[in-house]
């Protein structure tokens, strides 16, 4: 299996996607923009990326995720909570941010506004049956198996 991503620019000043060290998983994904976009609390918007990728097949796909300095420092999440880039998906990559803090947050062209991980992906067949396999925690759901 190969580890080529495939980036193409479809906006002029774009960037091409940077893990910050070796040992990074996510790669940094810039925000492509003519001017400045301001954020207010409570607020939902889409910054592009002016990038779109090519997965080499179907086992992987690229999951966006928050920046921990935007999400902790400012509050920027994404308004998704994670993105899914499915591997036929070739389209601009477009990054959905909140503001759940209380102070408006400015995004500037060039700046780092989520990280890309690609990972594999299992493609599962789903099959309807009539009975589950029994296991200890059964049914038990959140916070079933905490301390109480």
């Amino acid at each position: 299996m190969e580890n080529i991503v495939k980036i193409k620019k479809v906006r002029e000043n774009a960037q091409i996607p940077k893990r910050a060290t070796c040992g990074s998983a996510g790669a940094d994904l810039y925000s492509c923009i003519d001017s400045d976009i301001v954020i207010k609390p409570g607020d939902l918007v889409m910054i592009p990326t002016g990038i779109a990728i090519e997965l080499p097949d179907s086992s992987m796909a690229a999951f966006l995720f928050a920046r921990s300095g935007l999400g902790v420092k400012h509050g920027i999440c994404l308004s998704n909570g994670v993105g899914v880039i499915d591997s036929d998906y070739r389209g601009e990559i477009c990054v959905g941010l909140c503001n759940v803090s209380d102070k408006e947050y400015t995004v500037r062209s060039g700046e780092r506004i989520a990280q890309m991980v690609i990972m594999p992906v299992i493609c599962a067949d789903f099959v309807e049956t009539m009975q589950l396999s029994g296991t200890d925690r059964g049914s038990g759901g959140f916070g079933s198996t905490g301390v109480k």
